[in-house]
């Protein structure tokens, strides 16, 4: 009897030890979750210093993309949110009054949204502190065909890629995408960026056009889009066509890791020139990205985003689609990304997303074209927030 007492005695020790343990073990930080606190117009800095005519010309081209949805659709339903965007309804009749102010042209457009919509303070559950990047369409030298100089093929999208919104088949998993290929009746992972640069989709015909700087066409994946200057003078737009679904990864902190670089060096810049600087060494680098791009010709203005709209520098945002939906104007606050002491406070619209942008107050900003827009897009890594800007009319179906 004293051994079972004994043991037993043992037993509620170290359950009790167990849960003194588990007690003291750090909480997991929880679930990101958008939250969206109503203020007012006057809360915002700097709002009235704004040019709102250029931010309404952009939402213009978000209005046209409404096209045939049923009224009753939610916003952003398609891109996995729950509600909370208001319906299509209810951006139709915001739309259709846009029209109007952009042709008065003046202080029509800040009285537009101040008579239409109610600013939200953004936040990742309730705390409103986010990044914000910068993006910009570069431009490269290319061919049509492959020459001594052009080399590096930029790929249009493979016959069997095939490409899945698990949000179909599962409620849990709305906003989730994946892609591959169906081998044996299994979709099955595609070759990653370092097989596909080793020549695995060699042969297949799959080349759009060819550049002569692998190190410009990695910058091109990573910004999506660009414009390639031909060896005949003439210049072609190229778009996102599709990835081959593997997890973007910033290289940056490969270099780090590897010594490379430190931690406050890192903009696209110093990552560019070490990456020049090692050529031995940069295939490898590069490969620690598995996410590959493919692309396909664009017709007409460009760049374009994910909403299927021409993007405007300095009033198109990438955001997360899980936790923001397109064609939304959000007001960002944050600093010059070339004088960190001056703030930059900018009306945009929400119009495009990137594999790097994940999280509920997440922002990249376009820039524009060419070197310029690159040099400031290069250097953004700033801390700032946002407030989204919803209709009246769903702000206060939604209680807010």
């Amino acid at each position: 009897m004293a051994a079972l007492a004994f043991a037993l005695r043992a037993c509620a020790l170290a359950v009790a030890l167990a849960s003194a343990l588990a007690a003291c073990a750090p909480k997991p930080p929880p679930a990101d979750r958008l939250t969206l606190h109503p203020v007012r117009f006057a809360d915002l800095e700097g709002w009235a210093d704004d040019r709102h005519g250029e931010a309404l010309a952009a939402l213009r081209l978000s209005c046209a993309r409404l096209g045939d949805l049923p009224g009753e659709t939610a916003m952003g339903s398609a891109d996995g949110l729950r509600a909370g965007f208001g319906t299509v309804s209810d951006w139709r009749a915001v739309c259709a009054e846009a029209d109007a102010a952009l042709a008065a042209g003046g202080s029509s457009a800040r009285g537009f949204f101040e008579r239409w919509f109610t600013p939200n303070l953004a936040g990742n559950n309730g705390e409103p502190g986010g990044l914000f990047t910068g993006y910009f369409e570069p431009e490269l030298s290319g061919a049509r065909r492959p020459t001594a100089r052009y080399t590096v093929p930029l790929y249009r999208s493979p016959d069997d890629l095939v490409a899945v919104n698990l949000g179909l088949f599962r409620e849990s998993l709305k906003g989730m995408r994946i892609a591959g290929r169906v081998e044996d009746g299994q979709l099955r992972p595609y070759e990653d960026r370092g097989e596909i640069d080793a020549g695995a989709l060699s042969g297949r015909g799959l080349e759009l056009l060819w550049v002569d700087d692998p190190v410009d066409a990695f910058f091109l994946h990573i910004q999506g889009s660009g414009r390639v200057v031909l060896d005949d003078g003439s210049a072609v737009r190229v778009a996102f066509a599709g990835t081959n679904g593997h997890v973007y990864v910033a290289i940056g902190r490969e270099l780090v890791a590897r010594g490379g670089l430190r931690r406050d060096e890192v903009t696209m810049q110093s990552i560019r020139a070490w990456l020049k600087a090692h050529p031995g060494e940069a295939a490898n680098v590069m490969a620690a990205n598995p996410s590959f791009i493919f692309f396909r010709e664009l017709e007409g203005d460009g760049p374009v985003g994910a909403q299927g709209v021409r993007l405007t520098a300095e009033r198109s945002l990438a955001v997360d689609r899980r936790f923001i939906a397109l064609g939304v104007p959000v007001w960002v606050d944050t600093v010059d990304p070339l004088e960190p002491d001056e703030p930059w406070r900018r009306l945009m619209v929400a119009q495009d997303t990137g594999g790097a942008i994940r999280g509920p107050v997440r922002g990249d900003v376009f820039w524009g074209t060419g070197r310029e827009a690159g040099e400031r897009a290069g250097r953004m890594k700033s801390k700032g927030r946002y407030y989204v800007l919803l209709p009246k009319a769903a702000a206060l179906a939604s209680g807010r």
